[in-house]
């Protein structure tokens, strides 16, 4: 038991991650100038490991390597051993992934670098078993190696550091060059060529949620009208709903699948697949209004907000994979398991729609998934569909008394802003209330919890404690996420507030030789070297969403400043785009936005009458992702938006008037007078 066990200096953190760590016999430090000087007074080579708290290999590798008595021996007389969290710090994470990718053509956690006493790397790697093992180097083997040649040949090794800075500033170089006129097309085809056509997603296992690239998909359906960029998200939308990425039983999606079928995913939960996904099942269902996509989004919102949800209002990071010392425990069952808590009847239907058997699917238990399901089938019987949902809060209930996987309760701003974003949209599209509510309530807890004094934003929240200088994607997301809650709300006060984020971001990160968004303020640690981020991974990168807010803001606020700057950030980045334009989708749909006319819906009515609700209502029906909608309801937002003094209501009625960058067509003054004019637009 770790009561048992003597606690080191992480002991003192409130990483979660680091907190797990707290009671190994590793002689731990947190990432700080301690650290560093303690290895220069003893002139050690530093260890560095970095993770994440519901990351299965990080556990894997704690419990082989940094709780064994020999292995910490070890590192505490040769090293100084420094753990950090890689949500919390991003910024190291970048710097030492990116040499690790460049020195062994792979990546991934837990991370592994060691690094000369003034914090330049000199070898890298992942996960290592504590002995040789499958071709694998052991890690006490690797330490012994690296401690003797830090011994016996240290200008070598510093030699060697000194040239992965070099490595790294040279990635941090990128070139300005001519776009090239294909580039949506191009990436289009590399989405074409890759697309698994029996499950949907792009290329084999592991397959990864990657919702950005869909969303730049419908755009490019809806930029091209190319029915086969539509089919495809739809093919892997319902392809990551029917297989196990989904949670059937108590909703929300994982992180990735590991098999080409979407059936086993790696379990744990992450916030910001279930923000970006939720946000594209509402975009899908506004182009199609399939219910498959509506119920998506609303299962997946009572997940975030039964589960994920502080109760004063922000959203916790994660939940881990593993449970009871296994992954994958806690969502896994026994066919007379099912039996027994559902009965007879009711047993046998669920039994078959999600393919429950005696041998199992996954370490002989059962995945429920409905794999071998028509979607048509259960669309086409709602009392069916009703049933099984009923059924599967049953098993929920069960399922609850089980030991839950560790969750990873901090609060992210950059996390926070996109699920702020996804749950603003969904509720405008769904006209779900609630979900505004949580958006609104989350963004207040960031805005009480994650603000300096100063008016900048921290980087974490957690059980008191917000630290660490925000990073770019603190800034860009919850910009995103402010102005997805003006849409929704017409409230001013989000729009003043995503300007004035959008200001602190351009003078804290802005590379004024250069152009682009570095990841690290001016207020933040100086690194090694100083990145940019524009490739997108997981998330869209935080220059892609710099990008799409800034053209969002000069839209609607007429300011040809943001959009210049917008068209900085593309123009710094164009030979990374040139080379690898599929890698860069957010941005794509960002330059799309960009080169669209058809911009503006303005319901101006100052009282907001029934007309009025009616065309917004109308206008939140509709996929129309270059276009802005604003109400003109009060002098507040005239002051704000100057231009729409020339947008009256006439006559004391509700006036819409459908606008381009150069025009806009007659001013109508009722529901039907605004589709006949949005339909003649967008033909």
């Amino acid at each position: 038991m770790k009561a048992d066990k003597k606690s080191n200096r992480l002991i003192n953190e409130k990483s979660p991650y680091l907190l797990q760590h707290a009671y190994n016999p590793v002689d731990w430090y947190s990432w700080s100038d301690e650290a560093f000087t303690k290895a220069k007074e003893e002139d050690k080579l530093v260890f560095l490991s970095i993770g994440y708290s519901t990351c299965h290999w990080c556990h894997v590798m704690e419990e082989e390597s940094f709780e064994d008595d020999e292995v910490a021996e070890y590192l505490n007389a040769h090293y100084i051993s420094i753990k950090v969290d890689r949500e919390e710090r991003p910024d190291i994470d970048s710097i030492y992934m990116n040499y690790c990718q460049v020195v062994t053509g792979h990546g991934g956690w837990p991370l592994t670098v060691f690094l000369t006493p003034d914090k330049k790397p000199v070898y890298a790697g992942t996960y290592f078993p504590k002995e040789k093992r499958y071709g694998v180097m052991g890690f006490m083997e690797l330490l012994e190696a690296i401690a003797d040649q830090w011994k016996s040949n240290k200008e070598k090794v510093i030699a060697a550091s000194d040239k992965s800075i070099d490595i790294l500033q040279r990635m941090e170089v990128h070139r300005k060059e001519e776009l090239k006129q294909e580039l949506y097309d191009d990436a289009y085809r590399y989405f074409e060529n890759n697309f698994d056509r029996v499950y949907g997603g792009f290329g084999d296992a592991p397959k990864f949620p990657s919702p950005h690239q869909l969303m730049y998909l419908l755009r490019y359906y809806e930029l091209t009208g190319e029915e086969n960029a539509l089919e495809m998200v739809e093919k892997t939308l319902e392809g990551m709903y029917k297989g196990g990425l989904f949670d059937h039983v108590g909703f929300g999606f994982a992180r990735y699948s590991t098999d080409r079928q979407w059936l086993v995913p790696h379990f744990e939960k992450m916030l910001y697949d279930n923000a970006l996904l939720m946000m594209t099942y509402s975009e899908a269902y506004l182009i199609t209004k399939k219910d498959l996509y509506r119920e998506l989004v609303e299962r997946t919102a009572t997940y975030i907000i039964r589960d994920m949800t502080d109760e004063e209002g922000g959203y916790h990071s994660a939940e881990d994979a593993d449970s009871e010392g296994a992954e994958g425990t806690y969502y896994l069952w026994d066919k007379k398991e099912i039996e027994d808590i559902l009965g007879p009847e009711d047993s046998r239907i669920y039994i078959n729609y999600y393919n429950i058997t005696d041998e199992g699917n996954f370490e002989s238990r059962n995945i429920p998934n409905l794999l071998g399901i028509e979607m048509g089938e259960l669309a086409e019987d709602k009392g069916l569909n009703s049933r099984l949902q009923e059924m599967n809060k049953r098993l929920l209930m069960h399922r609850e008394r089980r030991v839950k996987p560790h969750k990873d309760d901090k609060i992210l701003t950059s996390w926070n802003g996109l699920m702020i974003a996804a749950m603003a949209k969904a509720g405008r599209v769904l006209k779900d209330n609630d979900l505004i509510k949580s958006a609104e309530r989350a963004f207040w807890f960031v805005e009480k919890k994650l603000k300096t004094e100063e008016g900048d934003l921290y980087t974490r929240y957690r059980e008191g404690e917000a630290k660490h200088h925000g990073f770019l994607t603190g800034y860009t997301n919850l910009v995103w996420g402010l102005l997805e809650l003006y849409e929704a709300t017409f409230n001013i006060n989000f729009l003043n507030l995503a300007v004035d984020y959008a200001d602190k971001m351009l003078d804290n990160f802005w590379d004024y030789e250069q152009g682009g968004l570095f990841m690290y303020g001016e207020k933040s640690e100086t690194m090694i070297v100083r990145p940019k981020e524009v490739y997108d991974g997981a998330m869209p990168s935080g220059n892609s969403v710099a990008c799409y807010v800034l053209i969002r803001l000069s839209r609607l606020l007429d300011k040809k400043e943001y959009e210049e700057k917008a068209m900085g950030i593309i123009e710094a980045f164009s030979s990374d785009i040139n080379k690898v334009p599929y890698a860069h989708g957010f941005l794509l749909l960002s330059k799309m936005y960009s080169e669209q006319l058809f911009n503006r819906v303005i319901i101006s009515g100052y009282k907001c009458d029934e007309t009025c609700q009616s065309m917004i209502g109308y206008m939140n029906e509709q996929f129309t992702p270059f276009t802005l909608l604003i109400l003109n309801e009060n002098e507040e937002i005239r002051k704000k938006i100057p231009y729409l003094d020339h947008y009256e209501e006439k006559e004391g009625q509700t006036t819409a008037y459908v606008c381009t960058k150069d025009a806009c067509q007659e001013p109508v003054h009722d529901l039907v007078g605004l589709e006949k004019t949005i339909g003649k637009t967008v033909e």
